[in-house]
């Protein structure tokens, strides 16, 4: 009797899989879907000044303050350098550091972390958290001047939406 359970167990699953397998054979492998154009291609410019990566961080501290939301700001230039930082009045520690990495990843990749957030959360994407420096994590956005990339804003401290909210408005001194 016991025999027979274990081979209906091992039958049926069997079964199971290989109906996961071909649960739709026409519908491609996301991974393979091949773009026509480069995704998030935005080149490179000239890196950001210090002026203007301070006039960004203030639009997101008084954005942050506004709203009574103590966050880290930090924006790098185009290579991924740091240019200039804030962190406001009882914005926790630790979050220095992801204020930094979440500028620097929107940089070197040419894309929101909202990005990488996504496509790990909806489209199951993990093989993502093997890169180096990414961060799946909204709240860090390029800063794109005629075209090119000059540099992106990282803003930590509070949720990851209220992060982006916060970053949003210091990009849009440049992203106009």
């Amino acid at each position: 009797m016991a025999r027979m359970l274990y081979i209906a167990v091992f039958v049926t699953l069997a079964a199971i899989r290989g109906a996961n397998a071909q649960d739709n054979p026409s519908k491609p492998y996301p991974l393979d879907v091949i773009p026509d154009k480069m995704p998030y291609g935005t080149p490179y410019g000239a890196p950001i000044s210090l002026a203007r990566a301070q006039a960004a961080i203030a639009a997101a501290v008084a954005e942050g303050e506004k709203r009574g939301w103590a966050v880290n700001v930090a924006v790098v230039d185009s290579g991924a350098n740091l240019v200039s930082f804030a962190r406001m009045d009882g914005a926790q520690l630790g979050s220095i550091a992801v204020s930094e990495h979440k500028a620097r990843a929107a940089v070197k990749f040419r894309r929101p972390t909202k990005a990488f957030e996504e496509s790990i959360q909806k489209n199951d994407y993990k093989y993502q958290l093997t890169i180096d420096d990414i961060i799946a994590s909204r709240g860090g956005i390029p800063l794109i001047e005629d075209g090119k990339l000059i540099g992106a804003i990282g803003c930590s401290g509070a949720t990851g939406s209220q992060d982006e909210a916060v970053c949003l408005v210091g990009a849009a001194t440049i992203n106009k």
